[in-house]
């Protein structure tokens, strides 16, 4: 997927399940849409699904940094290169 397909996906992902409005790139997930940590458990697993692949403890362990849906991006962009380099 390219960045643009993933954040339209991520977008869609938190203005249906998460009852988000509007949601920019740079907003503040928490600040802004009240985004909390059992909202972040249930987006990691609709993050996992969306790659088809399970994200280990410490891949989990590094989405804490995740403020915005730019770190969403990034975050899953380094999942799959991750994953990429580590195929055969």
């Amino acid at each position: 997927m390219t960045r643009e397909e993933l954040q339209q996906a991520i977008t869609a992902i938190l203005v249906q399940d998460f009852e988000f409005k509007d949601p920019a790139p740079d907003d503040h997930l928490r600040d802004v849409h009240g985004f909390d940590s059992i909202d972040a458990i249930e987006l990691l697993a609709k993050i996992e699904k969306l790659l088809g692949f399970t994200l280990t403890r410490e891949e989990k362990e590094q989405a804490m940094v995740i403020r915005t849906i730019n770190d969403i991006l990034d975050y899953i962009e380094a999942m799959q290169q991750k994953r990429n380099l580590a195929k055969p």
